[in-house]
C-alpha cells in the first residue's frame, strides 16, 4: 500500500523487483494506492478502500485494515502483504507454504505480548471482513484500546483463534538484529542476520537511510550498510 507523500514510486518498484527475483512462479503483485504516477506496468495499481476516519486524527497504519475488505477489488486467493520499505534478502516461497490461516512478524521489543509487527502478514482474501467490520463498528473503542493497527489487527485474530506467527528468523528488524551493539557499531556495519529473508526498516532507518549510514536519532552512530544496494533495486 502507498498512500501520501512519505514514499515515492521507487519504492514499489523495487519492492516489486525484489519480489521477482525471490519468488519463484508466477504471483500478482498488487499496489493499493492514491496516487499510481511512475509505477511499473507490471505493477496492478487499485484504489485504497475509503474507511471515512475523523479528519486530523494521528496516522497509525489504520490504513492497512482495508485489505481485510470482504470484496477487495474482486481480489481473490492468498496474499502475503508486504510493507514498502522492507529488503528482501532471500527466498519467499517459504511464506507461502507455512502452515497457518493468519501469519504475522511477532513483536520484536516485547515478545510476550500478542501483538504483532504487520510489515509482513498473510491471509486469504476475503475471508477475514469481521476484522474491519469491527474496525468500523466500534472505531471510538479500538483507538482508545489499541495504539495502531497492528495491535488491534493481532488482538482480533487472537481473540478468534487465528493468530499464527513467523519463524523468528525469517523476519529480521535492522533496528534489533542488524546494526552491532555500542561500541562496536563505529567500526562494525549492519550484517544481514542468518537464516534472514525479509528485513525489516521499523523506528530510525529506512533503506536509503541505512545505505548512507544515517540515522534519525543523534549520537546513535551507524556506518553504511553495503548490502542494501545489492538488494533495493529494480
Amino acid at each position: 500500500m502507498k498512500w501520501g507523500t512519505k514514499y515515492g514510486p521507487e519504492y514499489v518498484n523495487r519492492l516489486h523487483a525484489m519480489v521477482r527475483r525471490h519468488l519463484r512462479g508466477d504471483f500478482r503483485f498488487v499496489c493499493l494506492t492514491d496516487d499510481p504516477r511512475g509505477i511499473r506496468p507490471e505493477v496492478q495499481c487499485l484504489p485504497i478502500p475509503p474507511l471515512d476516519l475523523p479528519a486530523g486524527i494521528p496516522e497509525r497504519g489504520w490504513t492497512k485494515l482495508a485489505t481485510f475488505s470482504a470484496d477487495l477489488h474482486g481480489l481473490r486467493g492468498t496474499a502475503l502483504f508486504l510493507d514498502l520499505d522492507v529488503v528482501i534478502v532471500a527466498g519467499l516461497d517459504a511464506f507461502f507454504e507455512h502452515p497457518g490461516e493468519f501469519l504475522i512478524i511477532h513483536d520484536y521489543k516485547r515478545p510476550w505480548r500478542v501483538t504483532g509487527n504487520s510489515s509482513v502478514y498473510r491471509f486469504e482474501l476475503g475471508a477475514h471482513p469481521e476484522v474491519l467490520e469491527h474496525f468500523r463498528a466500534h472505531f471510538a473503542e479500538v483507538r482508545s484500546a489499541f495504539r495502531n493497527e497492528q495491535s488491534y489487527l493481532s488482538d482480533f485474530m487472537h481473540g478468534k483463534g487465528r493468530l499464527a506467527y513467523w519463524p523468528p528468523g525469517w523476519c529480521r528488524s535492522f533496528k534489533y538484529h542488524s546494526i552491532p551493539a555500542w561500541p562496536s557499531n563505529y567500526w562494525r556495519a549492519p550484517c544481514v542476520p542468518q537464516e534472514a529473508r525479509i528485513m525489516i526498516f521499523h523506528g530510525e532507518c529506512n533503506p536509503p537511510d541505512a545505505l548512507a549510514g544515517r540515522r534519525n536519532r543523534r549520537f546513535r552512530f551507524i556506518r553504511p550498510a553495503g548490502w542494501v544496494a545489492e538488494h533495493w533495486r529494480e
